[in-house]
């Protein structure tokens, strides 16, 4: 007896195949309303409840999609059956319902339901086995287009954007400095070393290959795009790196503390400093502050407001420190009055006379020599309102990019000046937004050279 005679349409269906995996936890529509539950703040343990799907299920979706929601999660067009439209098929096809009777009930194509039942079919077994839920997944998994990354295919874009995430901070003949820090893919702890790097921004290096590259239209990437590579898993571009200067691995709304210090004595008012430092149109006025760390370790900061050039102050403790203090001695840690006044002067003293118009500091008793940093330097001195660190933004936001080298709570004095040195200038070569995208060092070269051709040119 002959084999019986299959359709052509028979034929051409999907035949056994060994299993992709197990189906998916939650459906589209219950991504969805996780998704839109992360909008409204909800934490992913919640918003998992709010969608009907269990809290670890929630936080898994979370972490694989680093806090970001997917963008292949818009609303189907009525083009495509739905999950309810394949509840109802199963059970017609279930009650051997014909094929034209379910289209006219579900108001669909004759053709759209013959395939429907052939292409997603349970066929693990061999058969063709009609289940919603099987099918709703097999649509939903070879509904997808991957596209292929723009850093997977361009090896010399993934190059460059990968040394400025995470290059190394080197001296002298390149031998490399900082902590060593072994990474085991979380956000660091509170208290502990990070691994240095140049660590620009994904914007920042986004608006620098439109200068470095200004012929290069392949040399072009978003920066939501290599935030993607860092945070998405399975984009496969960038390594989980830790050089993002808030040491995420997920995106999470961001918390703001403020801080503010007493006043200790009578000084000149930031209400007196001269307009053209407040506008930002002369080079030459300057922002301080001290960063402290553990075990009152300390490191000086100066920033000028017009370029963002930034210097570092080694402050280093006296020999005698942990020994008794003498009573209205020199403060052991290295960042008294005295350090301080003398730090200030030996990296100031170093500028030209054009570079030095005035220094802002917080009331901080480390300043209590003000006056007598006036007269060894010539420099005007300006102090903030108590508790108003906003009026020193430029010296606090490049603190702010400080703490990714110099962690809170960490042990500040084991750096020597080599290695200060060698984390501003990777902070001065990092391009900024409020240059145009150039260094500050760039921009600080630029205005020193433009000075001297106007003083050249001088009748």
């Amino acid at each position: 007896m002959g084999t019986s005679k299959q359709r052509r349409s028979d034929r051409a269906g999907r035949g056994p195949i060994r299993s992709p995996g197990r189906l998916t936890a939650g459906r589209r529509e219950h991504r969805q309303a996780f998704w839109k539950a992360i909008a409204r703040g909800l934490s992913s343990w919640d918003a998992a409840l709010d969608a009907g799907v269990s809290q670890p299920v929630g936080t898994r979706w979370f972490r694989e999609n680093g806090g970001m929601p997917p963008t292949n999660l818009t609303p189907l067009s009525g083009r495509y059956l739905s999950f309810a439209e394949r509840e109802e098929m199963a059970l017609l096809n279930a009650q051997k319902v014909g094929v034209r009777e379910m289209a006219r009930r579900l108001e669909r194509s004759p053709s759209t339901i013959s395939r429907e039942l052939r292409r997603n079919a349970a066929t693990r077994s061999g058969g063709f086995e009609y289940r919603a839920s099987t099918a709703q997944w097999h649509a939903e998994r070879k509904s997808k287009r991957p596209k292929v990354a723009k850093l997977v295919a361009n090896e010399a874009l993934r190059q460059y954007v990968q040394e400025r995430l995470a290059g190394t901070i080197a001296v002298g003949q390149g031998e490399t400095v900082g902590p060593r820090v072994h990474w085991n893919g979380r956000r660091h702890g509170r208290r502990q070393d990070r691994r240095w790097a140049t660590s620009w921004s994904p914007e920042q290096i986004s608006e620098r290959l439109k200068l470095d590259f200004p012929d290069d239209e392949s040399m072009r990437i978003s920066h939501e795009a290599i935030y993607q590579a860092l945070y998405v898993q399975g984009r496969g571009a960038l390594r989980r790196v830790t050089c993002l200067r808030t040491g995420r691995t997920l995106r999470v709304p961001r918390a703001r503390t403020r801080r503010g210090k007493a006043f200790v004595s009578p000084e000149v008012l930031i209400t007196e400093r001269p307009p053209e430092a407040n506008d930002r149109a002369v080079p030459g006025h300057w922002e301080g502050d001290l960063i402290l760390g553990l075990a009152s370790s300390a490191i000086g900061t100066l920033v000028e407001r017009s370029t963002r050039f930034t210097l570092l102050l080694h402050l280093p403790r006296m020999t005698d420190f942990g020994q008794p203090r003498v009573k209205n001695g020199p403060a052991l840690a290295g960042h008294g009055a005295e350090a301080v006044r003398d730090a200030i002067a030996s990296s100031i003293v170093t500028l030209p006379t054009q570079l030095r118009r005035s220094l802002t500091w917080d009331q901080g008793a480390e300043m209590a020599q003000h006056v007598q940093l006036r007269i060894q330097t010539g420099l005007p001195i300006y102090f903030c309102d108590p508790h108003s660190p906003w009026q020193r933004g430029t010296n606090e936001n490049t603190n702010g990019l400080l703490r990714q080298y110099f962690p809170k709570g960490t042990d500040l004095s084991r750096y020597c000046a080599d290695e200060l040195e060698a984390v501003a200038a990777a902070l001065n070569s990092r391009p900024r937004k409020a240059l145009g995208w150039k260094t500050p060092a760039e921009a600080l070269r630029n205005h020193v050279s433009s000075k001297r051709r106007r003083v050249a040119t001088a009748p």
